[in-house]
């Protein structure tokens, strides 16, 4: 498979990367280096960069020209990206974590550390629509159809429907033990899956009868046996194919699968890369994935001193991201 080094990569870890909904060769990522830069993909050039006060943790998209940004400076952005001008739009009271574009409602919706959801509408004057407070420190979110989906410190996880905000449709515990690291929503809007710092990913959906649930499954993942020691890295991030709906896991193991959750089975792991990966993204047609290599800090200060530089690749992906006995068009 062809795989693409993005030139002007960021100079410290990467955060997110993100493909436009619109447009498969347009790509924003974000990084601790305090940037958010525009890539046209497909003509590897750097369109616009981004500069913020601080670490940005997350960006996304809401049409072929805007975006938006977030992270340790706690002021949330809109990015236009023909005119590169940059729009504050408010404020959390902590790190923004997370951010999804809900298309229905026209609006941002926001997490943070400060334990609080909040909706934005960008063409308003008082551009804050709610506030919603929740129990715990929120670390990702992810949204499909009007599902949107809440992950928290503590394993907790709230599913909300965005048109009804005043309490959660469900609230669940992870069934995993430990720290979420990763979440996606399945494309078909089924369901979602989670990964957490000791290698495993869950397999969840949101049908809360029996029969639904008794299809939920964990399981091991981004572990090598070395010298007869069991090694375990953290899943860092997960995404869907939009049109196959198999998924990507990222770890730091610095290596990417693809696994097809209805089967139960790996249909690829990818040449490891010379780092940990920390984010991974299907393309809007699902024939690229952008993945964003660099260091985690897993291993402190130590580790840094001899990691390489960041590094985002775009590959180009192939009949090995197809469900066995696909007979789609």
């Amino acid at each position: 498979m062809a795989d693409q080094e993005l030139v002007s990569p960021p100079f410290d870890s990467v955060s997110a990367v993100r493909f436009s909904p619109h447009d498969p060769s347009h790509l924003l990522v974000s990084s601790w280096d305090t940037t958010v830069r525009f890539y046209d993909v497909t003509k590897n050039e750097q369109r616009a960069k981004f500069d913020h006060r601080a670490a940005v943790l997350t960006t996304c998209w809401s049409d072929a020209n805007h975006g938006f940004s977030g992270g340790l400076d706690t002021s949330v952005r809109e990015l236009d990206l023909e005119t590169e001008r940059v729009s504050h739009l408010g404020q959390h009271s902590d790190a923004i974590s997370s951010m999804n574009w809900a298309r229905e409602q026209n609006a941002l919706v926001t997490g943070s550390w400060d334990r609080t959801i909040r909706f934005w509408d960008p063409r308003a004057a008082n551009q804050e629509q709610a506030t919603h407070k929740l129990p715990e420190r929120i670390y990702h979110t992810d949204l499909v159809s009007n599902i949107l989906v809440v992950a928290m410190a503590s394993r907790l996880f709230h599913i909300y429907d965005v048109r009804k905000m005043d309490a959660p449709a469900q609230t669940r515990e992870s069934s995993l033990k430990f720290m979420t690291r990763a979440l996606a929503c399945m494309a078909d809007g089924q369901g979602y899956a989670t990964g957490s710092v000791e290698g495993r990913i869950a397999v969840e959906y949101f049908d809360p009868s029996a029969a639904a649930q008794e299809k939920k499954y964990a399981f091991k993942c981004h572990r090598q046996t070395i010298d007869d020691v069991d090694h375990v890295w953290p899943v860092n991030s997960l995404a869907f194919n939009p049109k196959f709906n198999t998924f990507a896991s990222a770890g730091s193991d610095g290596t990417v699968s693809i696994w097809d959750h209805k089967s139960k089975k790996r249909l690829r792991q990818y040449p490891k890369y010379n780092a940990p990966v920390p984010s991974v993204a299907f393309n809007c047609d699902g024939t690229k994935l952008a993945v964003g290599v660099s260091y985690t800090w897993e291993e402190g200060e130590e580790g840094a001193k001899t990691a390489g530089r960041p590094a985002v690749w775009i590959k180009t992906v192939g009949d090995e991201v197809k469900p066995k006995g696909w007979t789609g068009s």
